[in-house]
């Protein structure tokens, strides 16, 4: 993962708190596990950047695979039910359909 010049990462209703590895949606505490924080903490440390399934398997898991796909779109999933107002159209974790993956910074709905 790539080195992050702050200890808090703040975006609209959301907190991540990388010293503490904490994450809060709208003030409250979301218990997520090692591979879904690492995951956010990965994603939300670019905001806007593009990365492939590969990317982020291969960061966050600290492994090479050729089958990460079903591993990182479970995360994924997970991911959304926990930190997503509705996971169905989320704001913060966005798919690039055939591409991969983006945290969208512009997350506050307008």
């Amino acid at each position: 993962m790539q080195p992050v010049t702050s200890s808090v990462l703040s975006f609209p209703g959301l907190e991540i708190k990388l010293y503490q590895r904490r994450v809060l949606r709208d003030g409250e505490d979301v218990p997520l596990t090692r591979l879904e924080y690492g995951t956010l903490a990965y994603l939300a440390s670019s905001p806007g950047r593009v990365f492939t399934q590969e990317q982020i398997f291969e960061a966050v898991w600290d492994m090479d695979s050729d089958s990460c796909h079903s591993s990182v779109v479970n995360v994924i999933y997970n991911l959304r039910k926990k930190i997503e107002a509705d996971s169905r159209n989320p704001m913060y974790i966005k798919t690039l359909l055939g591409v991969g993956y983006k945290f969208d910074m512009q997350s506050s709905g307008g």
